[in-house]
């Protein structure tokens, strides 16, 4: 037994810390007042950068890791630009708090804005820190490259650094029985040959117990580096810590992120993969990375925030970008992850979904599309002059959230509910999903108070693997229920339209897909895109008990659910909008003439997608 388990179960005969439940406790904290043994849905942000990330100080964000846990709580914070007194010019509250974030800023940059920042930094003055200081557009495409020659100040700055997101993220985290809000200690990984073709991941630790500052600023050069930092620097036999790594912006990886380093895969690298990146964030600022219409699927929803090009830099030198492939989309990925599993017997993209913002501005949780002025990052400087018009590209989005299905709100039953996958992803608003997958469930499931409970009772939720079938099974059946978001005074959100349920299998060698209406209709509501009011009908809540009349028993299979909300204004129309933007009449405002771009849509449907529910075949 590790020291720290000795030490909890001592707490707990003293009733320091909560009673033993689903999950591991490996902290020292008071009980949650809020514990439901069935778990309850918490939504967050995991991916948050503030100005210790390059490319966010280089567009002018001066939040600290503490301001983006204050604004993650609830409290209003000011943005750039400043003005010479370094007063903000514009100011930002959530609606709704958050219940979790993360501040994952880059670690390979971790000491460079202290280096350029301030002037007994021994690099304060070289050139690559004026033109940080004097030309941050500039600086961003070569910032951090002073932190070589900073001898001592690097590790000393980094490990400030370090030290700092850690105190900001416990005294954001609430300890006490209220388990108002959760912070993990985190970083981005981004190493600097992959700023291209994007192969990101963000690391996020269980509890307090983190490695040393060399860790996360180490320059690993592939994921399997990471992993191999990871298992030497944290996963140890005597240590409490323990981490999640979760790949993001699978859409601009060019293809790259569901591939090894070193091909072909085997059975050690795809046990080693699963067990490491058990999640992937497919929503966020820079577009979603479901699946795409078109490109492996034909799939009409599957145009959903989509970029146009399939790397980083592919926005701004189109010469280096292609077409977005399919490989670059978790649906894909999924498929290919069964297929894999019949070789090697080991499924290496067994992955749940979440959502986030990719923020760089500090502001957790910021996805509303009315109020959207952009997030940062990815060379857009909306810090250095203000620009006039939209205030961010418009294939950009507002970004996602994540949701967790716990006991409480506390590190270790959230980082439980990640490993497990029983997790989901909205693209901003707040969905209630659940869904489970069994052999036996009743087709009145849903008119029952008992839903949840059955589910776990006679099933498996979201993330999990399917029991072996029963002698007698025909196919597996999947009971899922939605609820509307409940919006807030004067804000109320969008119905729900209706439910999907997305199935891929392997026939043979191929991969197929199959997407089914299983609760709602189609709509015919409306969106006003002069006013943004919408009409029609819709639900606040739906319900589905599912067979699967074509399941095979022999065919890998996963399954997952999709839930949509009926159309709205998309948030570069609110802000075409409220400039006065009427493409018909000709009358435009200089820096909007994106809005009248006839390959961008004026409305979407919000949405959710869950982790899926997987169908392994008895050995033979």
């Amino acid at each position: 037994m590790r020291r720290t388990a000795i030490v909890l179960v001592i707490l707990g005969a003293l009733g320091l810390v909560a009673p033993s439940g689903a999950f591991e406790r490996t902290e020292h904290r008071l009980s949650c007042e809020q514990y439901d043994a069935l778990r309850t849905p918490y939504f967050g942000d995991l991916h948050v950068h503030t100005l210790h990330s390059s490319d966010a100080f280089t567009q002018g964000t001066r939040l600290t890791p503490r301001d983006a846990y204050r604004f993650a709580r609830g409290e209003a914070v000011g943005l750039q630009p400043f003005d010479s007194q370094g007063r903000p010019q514009r100011s930002a509250q959530l609606r709704r708090p958050l219940d979790f974030a993360a501040v994952t800023d880059h670690s390979e940059s971790f000491g460079s804005v202290h280096l350029c920042a301030r002037p007994d930094s021994s690099v304060y003055d070289t050139v690559s820190c004026r033109i940080a200081r004097q030309w941050p557009r500039l600086a961003f495409f070569g910032f951090g490259a002073s932190c070589g020659q900073a001898d001592g100040d690097c590790e000393r700055f980094e490990a400030q650094t370090w030290q700092e997101m850690q105190e900001a993220a416990e005294e954001a985290y609430d300890r006490s029985a209220a388990c108002g809000f959760t912070s993990f200690v985190g970083f981005e990984w981004t190493a600097a040959d992959q700023s291209v073709n994007n192969l990101h991941r963000n690391v996020l630790f269980r509890n307090a117990e983190v490695p040393p500052a060399a860790l996360p600023s180490s320059r690993f050069p592939t994921p399997e580096a990471l992993w191999d930092g990871l298992d030497e620097g944290c996963r140890r036999e005597d240590s409490s810590c323990d981490a999640v790594v979760i790949p993001h912006n699978s859409n601009l990886s060019a293809g790259l992120m569901f591939t090894a380093s070193e091909e072909p895969f085997d059975p050690a690298y795809a046990t080693r993969r699963a067990d490491y990146e058990r999640l992937v964030e497919v929503i966020q600022h820079k577009g979603a990375s479901e699946c795409l219409a078109g490109a492996g699927t034909t799939d009409e929803l599957c145009d959903f925030e989509i970029l146009p090009y399939d790397n980083f830099m592919g926005r701004f030198l189109p010469v280096l970008s292609g077409d977005p492939a399919p490989i670059n989309f978790t649906r894909t990925a999924h498929g290919e992850g069964l297929r894999l599993r019949r070789t090697l017997g080991v499924n290496p993209f067994e992955f749940g979904l979440i959502g986030s913002t990719d923020t760089h501005l500090g502001t957790s949780g910021w996805v509303a599309e009315d109020t959207h002025e952009g997030h940062g990052g990815a060379g857009i400087s909306i810090g250095e002059i203000l620009p006039q018009g939209l205030l961010d590209p418009i294939e950009y989005n507002p970004g996602g959230l994540a949701v967790l299905w716990a006991e409480e709100n506390s590190r270790d039953a959230l980082f439980a509910a990640m490993q497990r996958r029983e997790a989901y992803a909205t693209s901003g608003p707040r969905i209630t999903v659940r869904f489970f997958g069994g052999w036996d469930y009743p087709e009145t499931l849903c008119a029952t108070l008992s839903f949840a409970e059955a589910g776990d009772a006679n099933g498996v939720p979201m993330g999990g693997r399917l029991a072996p079938p029963p002698a007698a099974a025909t196919g597996p059946v999947f009971a899922v229920q939605a609820l509307r978001d409940p919006g807030v005074p004067g804000v109320p959100s969008a119905p729900l339209e209706r439910i999907q349920i997305i199935k891929l299998w392997v026939d043979g060698e191929e991969v197929r897909e199959q997407v089914v209406d299983v609760a709602g209709r189609r709509s015919t509501a409306s969106v006003d895109e002069k006013t943004c009011e919408r009409g029609g009908e819709g639900a606040d809540s739906l319900c589905a008990v599912w067979r699967d009349p074509d399941f095979e028993l022999g065919e890998d299979a996963l399954y997952y659910v999709r839930v949509l909300e009926n159309p709205s204004c998309r948030w570069s129309t609110h802000a075409c909008n409220r400039a006065g933007v009427d493409c018909d009449a000709g009358m435009v405002p200089r820096g909007y003439e994106d809005c009248c771009n006839p390959d961008f849509p004026r409305t979407i449907q919000e949405r959710a997608w869950t982790s899926p529910i997987w169908y392994v075949p008895p050995a033979a």
